[in-house]
């Protein structure tokens, strides 16, 4: 599907346009938005705006890595959304002409929409050009990330805290998910702020230029992203150390324990192994009282080995 967004000073705002209309008609400048297109209409990137091939090769393959790329009369750009509800990441791959900016992407884009919105909202279009047009879906895109990182944020917080009172080994398992998302996450936040440092330090994009503070402020806000996923990477990393420190200390308790019992029951054994001799010759069983005897001996030796044990501090 082809959506156009048309502007002239004589004509105001206009949608709904075909490729042929846009060609007879003079513009101050027009957006062509191809959503998933089909085979036809893919190949109007070459037969009708004339895009350099390789170009139009990287819209069509998979993930292109946020770049910059510098034609005759174009410059293309791949910049990556992430959706929300997986985290999957999105190409948005967007030519930028004279008076004109054609963006292409192979499925619905929560980003894109919101900067046509605007767009449409707007109501002085004597600043709104091709790189105006650019800059909001940037902004766009950019903004997105944040709701995602506070999410995952929310996450690691209940993590830490164990609100639900889950079991070590889900909360671990809980932690190693998140750390992926900030993983996925990151891989699209440093490319991008990447690119936008490029972007900002280039000097064949007069657009950019003219709107220098615009296109910085993106590239702060990336910064900012870029840390919050660093610092909750970090984060994750002490609260994962936490968790595994204390199911060692844990474990180490139990084996303290049952050390315990063991060292208690070791002399019993010993002594219950003596007597359990099947010999002759043992006057000791002979005697009227030696069981009771055995018996009382045996239970001396457990109580005062307890009482040793718990003095030296090894049941606190």
């Amino acid at each position: 599907m082809i959506e156009i967004m048309a502007y002239s000073k004589e004509k105001g705002l206009q949608e709904g346009l075909s490729i042929q209309q846009l060609s007879e008609q003079h513009w101050d400048w027009y957006w062509v938005d191809f959503n998933n297109p089909a085979e036809g209409e893919v190949e109007l990137l070459e037969s009708q705006f004339n895009f350099h091939p390789l170009a139009v090769e990287d819209c069509l393959h998979g993930l292109q890595r946020p770049k910059l790329d510098y034609y005759d009369d174009h410059t293309f750009f791949v910049i990556h959304s992430v959706d929300r509800s997986n985290l999957a990441r999105k190409e948005i791959d967007v030519f930028i002409g004279e008076c004109s900016i054609v963006s292409f992407h192979k499925e619905k884009n929560e980003p894109l929409e919101q900067a046509k919105e605007l767009v449409r909202r707007t109501k002085d279009f004597s600043t709104v050009d091709e790189y105006y047009i650019f800059h909001q879906i940037l902004d766009k895109v950019v903004d997105n990330y944040f709701p995602i990182m506070y999410a995952i944020e929310d996450h690691i917080n209940e993590i830490e805290d164990n609100t639900k009172n889950l079991s070590m080994e889900k909360l671990l398992e809980e932690l190693f998910d998140r750390r992926a998302e900030l993983l996925t996450l990151r891989q699209t936040v440093h490319p991008m702020r990447d690119l936008l440092y490029r972007i900002l330090n280039t000097h064949h994009l007069e657009g950019v230029f003219e709107r220098r503070e615009y296109f910085a402020d993106i590239h702060d806000h990336l910064i900012k992203v870029a840390d919050m996923v660093a610092s909750n990477r970090d984060m994750t990393q002490d609260i994962r150390d936490s968790y595994l420190s204390l199911n060692s200390h844990e474990t180490n308790r139990t084996m303290q324990i049952l050390t315990v019992i063991s060292v208690i029951f070791m002399p019993l054994t010993f002594i219950a192994g003596v007597y359990g001799m099947n010999f002759v010759n043992m006057p000791e069983l002979e005697t009227e009282y030696g069981y009771f005897v055995v018996w009382g001996i045996m239970i001396a030796v457990a109580v005062g080995m307890f009482i040793w044990f718990k003095n030296k501090g090894w049941f606190e």
